[in-house]
């Protein structure tokens, strides 16, 4: 199943959509790699597979029912970025949602970094997926007696480099995000179509992201993406309670603003508090730390990445390459 987030992109001739994905002909009738890797290998309950031959069964609740949970994981220069804490939200999910994850935290960390030697890799996205594993067509995850775990390793640029250089243009969407007392956002779960509605939106209007708002009328997030404004030198990002993933990504800001003696807060936000920003940006596993420039046909600031922002960048970039669990053994 193909995803934005695992989409490589190429450098943009015109003003395209940041996510715009390319498409390459089928050779000879077989199927196209999704993973950017030649002869990839994926991990599937303690077996590696070919991309080709990488399935799972059509009775998998996890395709039935969005019954599951993941993260995405980035690991740069022959390290994984902040696998300690991916680990810790995708065991928080799983216990939100009662499902047992097969095998201990060690057992998960050898597992994939072992898919990542697989790949020869140094730079790229892991998708970590735990299922409820398969059942019959009824509902109740108890007929599923075996979660399953799924790794895949992919090269990966959600956005070019010259969106970083340039920044983003977001619109506001009218799906609303779901409830947190419908569907807690602290749970990385499987069902996304909420995010999915938006980022049609998104597509519709020539977008590169949505941002979305809660049933209340303030920010909650983009569709894959926490949200943050600059404003007199000051950080701000809503609040988890607002309807926010507590992304990974989003964390590192936070110590990177106290490294950098930038004040870095949460707060409700709405739309103006974006219209009238000095600087936007956007984080995620798979986004990084990107700069929007232009919010619902509103120029943000000057129109250009601001400097706190790029100095966010700069500092993320720099950590990344030097911080992590090491893959060789």
């Amino acid at each position: 199943m193909k995803t934005t987030d695992a989409a490589v992109l190429e450098e943009p001739k015109t003003r395209v959509r940041a996510t715009e994905e390319t498409t390459e002909p089928a050779i000879e009738s077989r199927p196209r790699p999704r993973t950017g890797i030649r002869e990839a290998k994926i991990y599937i309950d303690g077996t590696f597979y070919s991309e080709a031959n990488a399935k799972v069964s059509v009775f998998d609740h996890g395709l039935l029912y969005g019954d599951g949970i993941f993260e995405g994981i980035r690991f740069y220069n022959g390290r994984v970025f902040r696998l300690e804490q991916h680990l810790e939200r995708l065991w928080k999910s799983a216990r939100s949602i009662c499902l047992n994850i097969p095998m201990t935290r060690k057992e998960m960390t050898e597992a994939l970094l072992e898919t990542i030697r697989q790949n020869h890799l140094r730079d790229g996205y892991v998708r970590l997926v735990v299922t409820r594993g398969v059942g019959n067509l009824g509902l109740n995850p108890e007929q599923c007696k075996n979660p399953s775990v799924i790794i895949i390793v992919a090269t990966i640029a959600l956005y070019h480099e010259d969106f970083y250089r340039k920044g983003l243009s977001i619109v506001t969407v009218a799906t609303r995000r779901s409830n947190p007392a419908a569907l807690n956002p602290a749970v990385k779960s499987l069902n996304y179509l909420n995010n999915v509605m938006a980022r049609i939106e998104a597509n519709l209007a020539s977008a590169d992201e949505a941002l979305m708002l809660n049933d209340t009328g303030n920010i909650a997030e983009c569709t894959a993406d926490n949200v943050f404004v600059v404003t007199h030198g000051r950080i701000v990002t809503p609040p988890i309670t607002a309807g926010a993933l507590q992304g990974i990504t989003r964390s590192v800001v936070f110590d990177i603003g106290n490294e950098l003696d930038i004040k870095v807060t949460e707060a409700d936000l709405t739309r103006h508090d974006v219209f009238v920003a000095d600087e936007c940006f956007l984080t995620g596993t798979a986004a990084e730390i990107v700069p929007v420039v232009k919010a619902d046909g509103r120029m943000i600031g000057d129109g250009k990445p601001g400097p706190i922002t790029t100095r966010i960048i700069e500092r993320f970039r720099e950590m990344t390459r030097n911080t992590g669990t090491p893959i060789s053994d």
